[in-house]
């Protein structure tokens, strides 16, 4: 049997939505195994002087849980 769990996450970046999901795939990775997937569930950027200086992407990481073995 497997079990996915997913957990929702911010990250940001000052380059690219594309280096914001890397930042937060990057992120999980140090505290969760397995994952399996990553959906962005929304982004944004902020924007001074009329120039955008960061993205930001709420994202979705889903990961299976290890099974344990049975005695």
């Amino acid at each position: 049997m497997s079990v996915v769990k997913i957990i929702e996450v911010i990250a940001s970046s000052d380059k690219s939505f594309d280096d914001a999901v890397n930042n937060a795939l990057k992120e999980a990775s140090k505290s969760v195994k397995n994952i399996k997937s990553i959906y962005v569930k929304d982004m944004n950027a902020n924007v001074e002087n009329n120039q955008i200086v960061s993205y930001a992407v709420n994202a979705k990481i889903s990961f299976t849980l290890q099974e344990k073995a049975e005695h």
